[in-house]
């Protein structure tokens, strides 16, 4: 159990020092088998390796298909014509709201949450400053749209962290639509209602808009292609993947070719930008394998059935267990996908016993993993953050308190009205 613990802590303060968890994560997991009475080299070449593959195996396809379809809807210009037909429509008097939904309806696309954070960044500051409003409300917005409920709550969504689930428990990417969409309702109703007293604070002691030097990021709306169109690929993704039940490869698939169809002339180097795409998807992939290899070593490890022990012992409502768990390791690996990844390799096999003993269908714990994956991932460590930042030109200690209430702390209140809602029947 120490050596769980200690490699779990090594883990995050190598990961929040800036260290690739490429190469953290099979040290943290070397630590763990010295402590469990592993051989070491067995305890990489077998076991880590054996959980680091087999996620790789499973998940690849949709981590590059979904990085090509974001980086084909990027270079057409379709994505950021998109979040200019939301932003327009909304107009400036309500930025925030406006940047939000951008946000929100590309990556409930399948468009991912980096992607979505370039392609946002330009738009989001011609409306601060049209509204007047700091930028330092601009990272804050941006993870309201991006990190929470289209990332973890709506039914439907086809981002990664509401698909891994499928693999355990059976389900589908609609699974228990109530939570989901009570969870959605918080997320985005407590958010907007920080960010906006957020904008009221600072428009009280006089914090405005402060020009950038370097005006590099400015949009030319009129080159952008038409909004509807560019829409059309993202509405096949959600069509395909939850009306006609395909497979999330196929959806992506879809996506892709009429993305390209509908923006063929818009992309004069498209090899180009397909490889960018599928390079793009390979960081990903085994960062989250990484996180992964990871827990099958902790698996490995006889401490492990007292951790197991403990965390289902947990006293009441399994789906508890299940939410304390993922959101643990998703902290601690500052990764949503990889800290679930971890959780349920571990531990999905007993929720599923649970579910079976307690009543409680195993769509509930589908929406609760992928509910509690969006919490504590976006701790100052987690890369998305550190990326959103950079691309904003903000710091910490400029726009990270805004980051931490909408997709952390209200995030983790969604969840509790997820259990609450699951223990009286509302799935």
């Amino acid at each position: 159990m120490l050596g769980i613990i200690i490699g779990l802590a090594l883990l995050m303060f190598l990961a929040y020092r800036g260290m690739s968890i490429i190469w953290v994560a099979p040290i943290c997991a070397m630590v763990v088998a010295v402590f469990g009475g592993l051989e070491l080299l067995p305890a990489y070449t077998d076991s880590y390796m054996s959980g680091f593959v087999g996620f790789a195996k499973a998940w690849f396809p949709v981590f590059m298909l979904g990085a090509v379809f974001g980086k084909v809807m990027d270079d057409s210009g379709a994505a950021k014509a998109v979040a200019h037909g939301v932003t327009n429509l909304i107009g400036s008097k309500f930025a925030i709201l406006a940047v939000v939904l951008a946000c929100a309806v590309l990556t409930y696309g399948g468009i991912s949450l980096f992607v979505v954070v370039f392609a946002i960044y330009p738009l989001a500051l011609a409306l601060f400053r049209e509204a007047n409003i700091t930028r330092k409300l601009i990272p804050g917005a941006i993870a309201l749209g991006a990190f929470t409920f289209t990332m973890t709550a709506m039914p439907g969504t086809p981002q990664i962290q509401n698909l891994i689930p499928i693999q355990y428990f059976g389900t589908t990417p609609t699974a228990a639509p109530i939570m989901g969409i009570v969870g959605a309702i918080i997320m985005l109703g407590g958010g907007m209602a920080w960010l906006t007293y957020r904008e009221k604070k600072y428009a009280t002691a006089g914090v405005q808009f402060v020009e950038l030097e370097n005006k590099g990021v400015e949009v030319d709306v009129a080159s952008l292609p038409n909004a509807w169109l560019s829409a059309v690929p993202l509405v096949a993704v959600i069509a395909t993947l939850n009306l006609f039940k395909l497979n999330i490869i196929v959806a992506l698939l879809i996506g892709i070719i009429l993305a390209i169809v509908l923006n063929f002339k818009r992309l004069p180097e498209l090899v180009k930008t397909m490889n960018a795409g599928a390079a793009g998807s390979v960081i990903a992939i085994i960062n989250t394998s990484a996180a992964v290899g990871f827990g099958t070593v902790v698996r490995a490890v006889p401490g492990f059935q007292t951790l197991t022990d403990l965390v289902l012992g947990i006293k009441g409502n399994p789906l508890i267990s299940e939410a304390v768990a993922v959101n643990i390791l998703a902290g601690a690996t500052g990764s949503a996908s990889g800290g679930m990844g971890i959780a349920l390799a571990a531990l999905g096999e007993k929720y599923v016993e649970l579910s079976a003993s307690s009543g409680i269908p195993l769509e509930a714990f589908h929406r609760i993993a992928s509910l509690s994956s969006g919490g504590l991932d976006t701790l100052p460590h987690n890369g998305a953050v550190l990326t959103l930042l950079a691309v904003t030109l903000m710091t910490h200690k400029d726009s990270y308190k805004d980051i931490f209430m909408v997709a952390t702390l209200i995030p983790v209140i969604a969840v509790i009205a997820g259990i609450i809602l699951a223990s009286i029947g509302l799935y």
